[in-house]
């Protein structure tokens, strides 16, 4: 058993360490960029921007240039070290390329928004309304793409009472789920090409049936078998 651990151990930091260097790259390259453009920001620096491409929130130079980084490397990090902490961590061996796929996508896209962020506190004109609903309708498309994928665990995919309780409704959940998460994240793209309130309405509309469709249907399946 313990020879087994250590099996697992070595797999989920050894080897990953090795097929996440694009993530680990990507992590240092923002915290060095920080470094770099730290002396340029001034004292407050855009952090949050309305519907329509207005900026409506501000923070400290210090956060702006070293706070998505920083959370990049945290989100990295604890995405490593997940697999160690869930039961099923067994299962992560048999989605490993799904689940490398995953932590890349969400290191893409935060370091696209350090970008983003970095660029408008410099004064550039950059249509936050249209590049952010992009770039988060774009991930949507990538996760979706991979549900289907994901193995039964505690922390990644469609965790519900009755996907997490039983294998198969979880395997049907997310094959049934995939799908739509693809067709929310085109919807959400369009409306980003649109820009305004209609990248809003897209991205959340379709979020929203991404999300409340898989959740009923896992628990009629579950109901279904469970009344057999």
């Amino acid at each position: 058993m313990r020879r087994k651990n250590e099996d697992t151990l070595k797999f989920t930091i050894g080897s990953q360490l090795r097929l996440d260097w694009p993530s680990i790259l990507l992590v240092i390259a923002s915290l060095a960029a920080g470094a770099l453009v730290y002396p340029h920001l001034p004292e407050q620096v855009p952090s949050h921007w309305n519907i329509y491409g207005e900026v409506d929130g501000y923070s400290s130079r210090l956060w702006g240039a070293y706070g998505i980084p920083l959370l990049s490397a945290g989100i990295y990090l604890l995405m490593l070290f997940m697999p160690l902490m869930d039961p099923r961590r067994d299962n992560y061996v048999k989605f490993k390329k799904t689940y490398q796929v995953l932590k890349l996508m969400i290191i893409c896209f935060l370091t696209g928004l350090y970008v983003i962020t970095v660029l408008a506190a410099l004064g550039y004109n950059v249509s936050v309304d249209r590049l952010v609903p992009f770039g988060v309708s774009f991930m949507i498309v990538v996760i979706g793409n991979w549900m289907s994928k994901i193995r039964h665990n505690y922390f990644v995919g469609i965790k519900l009472p009755w996907t997490l309780s039983n294998e198969y409704v979880w395997q049907k959940t997310h094959r049934m789920a995939g799908p739509l998460w693809v067709a929310a994240g085109l919807a959400g793209m369009v409306g980003a090409l649109i820009g305004g309130q209609a990248a809003a309405v897209l991205l959340f509309g379709g979020l929203i049936v991404a999300v409340v469709v898989p959740a009923v249907y896992s628990y009629l399946l579950y109901r279904t078998i469970r009344d057999k």
